[in-house]
């Protein structure tokens, strides 16, 4: 059995290859470069502890503990199902970078509309109709900064309590919220707790696109 301390080394260093540099990953989780490369540099001069570990997970969206375990399959971040499908390594590759609008009629989408598209690898397995959105607003904070990207994942299950890509029937755009079943009854919930408006039924009336299956930083 591993150590927890090569554990989160290895984890956050496979978190560390969606970044151009240490410097913009460091950045991304609000700690300097001096303190990322000190616990997963080359030559690691102090380990991951239980509070830095909590911290990175926290900044890019992962589940606690996402760090202190094994990832044989999808990996899960915060409000994902464990029912995901399981996508081998060869199958991870870089996905288009779409509007809220392109992502409210991604099932219309065609490869020739997103061609020329930016193009992020996504640093968990997921399934090749993934797409990424970058967050607009506060609505998810503070999980989920304004300018932050999601990749999400249409051939994933939306279950209770998973973080979604939704369109309502009477707008044009998708939304990003957190999907609540009670009761047979289904609503959309932002992270932010002031956000005014903290439930919106969506019985009948909307369209799950999709999963979210990982956020990340624009560096």
């Amino acid at each position: 059995m591993k150590k927890i301390e090569d554990l989160r080394l290895e984890n956050a260093r496979t978190l560390l290859k969606n970044f151009n540099t240490l410097a913009d990953f460091a950045d991304a989780i609000e700690r300097s470069p001096t303190q990322m490369s000190r616990v997963i540099g080359k030559n690691p001069t102090k380990v991951i502890g239980s509070r830095i570990a909590r911290h990175i997970e926290q900044r890019l969206g992962l589940e606690e503990g996402w760090l202190d375990s094994e990832h044989d399959s999808t990996p899960t971040t915060h409000g994902v199902a464990e029912e995901s499908p399981i996508y081998s390594v060869a199958q991870v590759q870089s996905f288009p970078l779409i509007s809220s609008v392109q992502a409210g009629n991604w099932s219309e989408i065609n490869e020739r509309e997103i061609a020329d598209a930016p193009r992020f690898p996504c640093p968990v397995p997921c399934g090749p109709r993934t797409f990424v959105l970058q967050v607009e607003g506060i609505s998810m904070e503070p999980n989920f900064k304004d300018g932050n990207l999601i990749w999400v994942d249409p051939d994933v299950e939306p279950i209770n309590k998973k973080l979604v890509v939704a369109r309502l029937d009477d707008r044009n755009q998708a939304t990003f919220k957190q999907l609540i079943i009670e009761d047979g009854l289904k609503m959309l919930k932002p992270l932010n707790k002031e956000w005014p408006e903290q439930y919106v039924s969506i019985n009948g009336n909307c369209t799950i696109v999709g999963v979210v299956v990982f956020g990340g930083f624009i560096t």
